[in-house]
């Protein structure tokens, strides 16, 4: 944990000082403590922070949803997006774009939206895939997939309906991207993943149970209906809000707790925070590079994680195999 936090403001320091304009590391604190009133410090305070910030509370989020899908269903496979809860809460901030709710409701209205499909999605799926009273996890990724299309089906249908203003909108938002000014859903972003993992973190010992199978955190007794329904919505509204704030960013969910689990174990009381630093790393470091790769022009954070994320993920199981054999 000392090293994953040590790795995050290493990853900070570095956001803060590189782009289109670059700051060395010395100048920092000299900047912070002038108050105010030059470009360096406009740049510092105004533009890197919040998205720092926000990649932290994103990443942290969406690592975190994968860690509990993964532990309630007992696959590394599991995370948001295969589960469609991406997908649903990509299609509820749509519907918010297209009927403009944030001009009456507010910018909160986003997450709102976002979190409605996203819990909606999640119940969709996890009560088809349930046969004579147990859960069937082929059926279960099988429908999240599925049902992943359709919703993005949706969305395109929306995109093909929609005003010149409003496209524009869901395009740029599709691609993810962590260059959100509103201070207010950046504080609720902050707020929404450290109150995920205070939530999470207290079913951690049940996460441990469940790991041992159905049956055994029964005989531990752990209440596995009312667990699974909690760990649920925590994981649809830390989905719900970052899609809704971010935009789409993928592969967090699944890469990220897949290396934290082989580094700390499976132990959620450390592979909870351990994923939530991580992802928060992975996510600085990735719209980092979305920043500088082609400075001054900026790339979708959404495009660096698919690369990053996906490759890295490919290695990984590549040499995994070659160990095997």
């Amino acid at each position: 944990m000392v090293i994953l936090t040590l790795i995050l403001l290493a990853f900070s320091l570095l956001s803060l000082s590189v782009g289109s304009t670059n700051i060395p590391f010395k100048d920092i604190f000299n900047i912070f403590l002038s108050g105010g009133g030059t470009t360096e410090y406009s740049i510092l305070f105004d533009i890197r922070l919040p998205r720092i910030l926000l990649g932290f509370a994103v990443g942290g989020s969406l690592s975190l949803a994968g860690v509990i899908l993964q532990g309630i269903f007992r696959n590394p496979l599991v995370e948001p997006y295969t589960l469609g809860i991406s997908g649903g809460a990509a299609l509820g901030v749509s519907l918010n774009i297209v009927l403009r709710a944030t001009r009456y409701g507010g910018v909160l209205t986003l997450p709102v939206y976002g979190f409605l499909g996203g819990i909606a999605a999640a119940i969709i799926v996890y009560y088809i895939s349930i046969k004579n009273g147990r859960l069937n996890i082929q059926t279960l990724l099988l429908t999240g997939v599925m049902l992943s299309f359709i919703t993005s089906s949706l969305v395109m249908l929306l995109m093909a309906v929609s005003r010149a203003e409003n496209l524009q909108t869901i395009i740029y938002w599709i691609m993810g991207s962590l260059d959100e000014p509103n201070p207010l859903l950046i504080n609720a972003a902050i707020i929404v993943s450290i109150t995920g993992l205070v939530a999470s973190y207290l079913f951690s010992l049940e996460l441990n149970a469940l790991s041992l199978g159905e049956e055994g955190a029964l005989h531990l007794g752990v209440d596995i209906d009312k667990t699974k329904r909690i760990l649920f919505v925590i994981a649809s509204l830390l989905t719900g809000f970052s899609v809704s704030v971010a935009g789409v960013i993928g592969f967090v969910g699944l890469v990220v707790p897949h290396f934290i689990r082989l580094l700390v174990g499976g132990d959620h009381r450390i592979l909870l925070i351990g994923s939530f630093l991580g992802g928060g790393i992975f996510l600085i470091f990735s719209d980092t590079v979305a920043r500088t790769i082609i400075s001054p022009m900026e790339l979708p954070v959404g495009v660096i994680t698919g690369i990053v994320g996906g490759t890295i993920f490919v290695y990984a199981l590549s040499k995994k195999r070659m160990v095997l054999g």
